[in-house]
């Protein structure tokens, strides 16, 4: 059913489209329920490629025992909205269009990375709102909603990820879908007194009453969403923090995105004895390796990281020329003005602890700002005394995650954590630190460098025994039994 919030499609709309036309039968059979997956990108399979990470291994295990198919942007902008491409892989159908140029721009490097990002992250100093921006956000997922709707089949269940597509449920509902249609959220959800401050908040939240699940990374996002409701909409969850909304029932619940401990671990085991990173560990020496690495994102706490570094040399000269930070960094959205920003703010860090604490044959900071393949990070992971990883907010985290999982059980690192990542609330054992106290962060990196043994051990075998009870596949499968097979009236 179509609830009265739900958004209608736009009467005239500047993404130009070209509607799908019915489904190939060659690929889509006419009978039967699969899961469809929505996100902004599609991973598409390639020959030969290292297995992918987080969403996409997710996503495909959930998909193969289910005959799935994943819609989305084929990554490829056009003239126009449309081209519809199929094509199958492992008994999965991934479904992909082009979006139209501008509208994509707006959507995407707007309202998605300029708007959502920063609010959702709590960070309303950078956020900026633009209303034709807005509108081209919902344009594509109008357009989304458009072309994903002719390839349904009456049995399926559609499982949307993330904030690019908040409003694509309310888009399918507008357009007849009486489909179960759940929502993962994979950053954070402020509380009301952060969300309220994005002009369209309410609207926002209306969105979201169109989907029978939303899924969430953590305990403190859950609760998030849950006062936005009451604040924002008026509305009164139950005992169960289930929303009742026009004869519908919205549950909420904590679905945190886990890895494959068992292949990473296996992966970076291998890759511990591979040219890289026998190169890397022939360069470091016998000085202790400090180990970081993510998406170029001021979301991460690289700059605070530095910062904090550099008070290990300043508080702890004792590690002067003893250790060597690694820090790798992978650009990103570089046509937002704000990562050109940070880029030139890590730059200047990096060179001015370099200039301070330097020696003619040791350098502090290693700095790579570029992307470094998947299964060779898992060997400097392996190789590192201390996986460094503090963002100032972040959905789940799987970095932290995959450097426990890489470790050596003989002979483990240590994890220095922001207690602000999702991943903390199950990995309490890492050193969790607050990225905003330099001073605190170094006397983590001082207590993980000179930890003994005995207790590298033990507390790696307490994380490692967390990870170990998840898997990627129970992560989808506790979302989905927690979507209903049908809707309600």
């Amino acid at each position: 059913m179509a609830s009265s919030t739900a958004s209608t499609p736009a009467k005239a709309t500047r993404a130009k489209r070209k509607p799908a036309t019915s489904a190939d039968p060659a690929i889509f059979e006419p009978n039967g329920s699969r899961l469809v997956a929505v996100s902004n990108r599609v991973a598409l399979p390639r020959k030969g490629e290292t297995q992918a990470g987080g969403l996409a291994v997710a996503l495909r295990e959930a998909l193969k025992p289910r005959r799935g198919m994943w819609f989305g942007w084929s990554g490829h902008t056009a003239a126009e909205t449309g081209n519809l491409k199929r094509v199958q892989r492992d008994g999965v159908v991934y479904a992909t269009i082009d979006i139209e140029e501008k509208a994509y721009k707006g959507f995407y490097a707007g309202f998605s990375n300029a708007t959502l990002w920063p609010l959702f992250h709590f960070r309303l100093g950078l956020m900026r709102y633009d209303r034709k921006e807005s509108e081209r956000y919902r344009e594509v997922n109008e357009a989304y909603a458009e072309h994903l709707m002719p390839l349904l089949r009456k049995e399926d269940q559609v499982w949307v990820h993330d904030y690019q597509l908040i409003p694509l449920g309310a888009a399918l509902r507008a357009r007849g879908a009486k489909h179960p249609v759940g929502f993962f959220l994979h950053i954070p959800f402020p509380p009301w007194a952060v969300f309220s401050a994005m002009p369209e908040a309410e609207k926002i939240l209306e969105d979201m009453l169109a989907y029978d699940r939303i899924g969430l990374q953590t305990s403190h996002d859950r609760d998030g969403l849950l006062d936005c409701f009451r604040h924002g909409l008026g509305l009164k969850p139950d005992r169960r923090g289930v929303i009742h909304h026009e004869g519908r029932a919205i549950t909420i619940g904590v679905h945190p995105v886990p890895i494959d401990s068992e292949e990473f671990a296996r992966t970076a085991q291998k890759a511990f004895n591979g040219v890289d990173t026998q190169r890397l560990r022939e360069s470091v020496g016998d000085r202790a390796l400090i180990m970081g690495a993510e998406r170029l994102d001021y979301t991460k706490g690289l700059p605070e990281r530095l910062r904090g570094f550099a008070s290990l040399l300043a508080n702890y000269p004792q590690h002067r020329g003893k250790v060597t930070f690694l820090q790798i960094g992978a650009r990103s959205r570089g046509e937002v003005a704000t990562y050109a920003e940070l880029k030139r703010e890590l730059d200047s860090l990096a060179g001015r602890i370099n200039g301070d604490y330097g020696q003619f044959d040791w350098t502090p900071v290693r700095y790579v700002m570029r992307a470094i393949p998947r299964d060779t990070l898992a060997g400097f992971y392996r190789a590192s005394r201390v996986g460094f990883v503090t963002p100032l907010r972040d959905g789940m985290n799987l970095v932290a995650k995959e450097y426990i999982a890489a470790q050596d059980p003989e002979d483990p690192g240590v994890l220095v954590l922001s207690k602000f990542a999702g991943a903390a609330e199950v990995l309490d054992a890492a050193l969790l630190v607050n990225p905003l106290d330099a001073e605190a962060m170094a006397a983590a990196l001082d207590q993980a460098i000179n930890m003994s043994l005995d207790e590298r051990k033990a507390r790696w075998r307490q994380l490692m025994n967390r990870l170990e009870q998840e898997s990627p596949g129970g992560w989808a499968e506790g979302f989905l039994s927690a979507l209903p097979s049908e809707v309600g009236p």
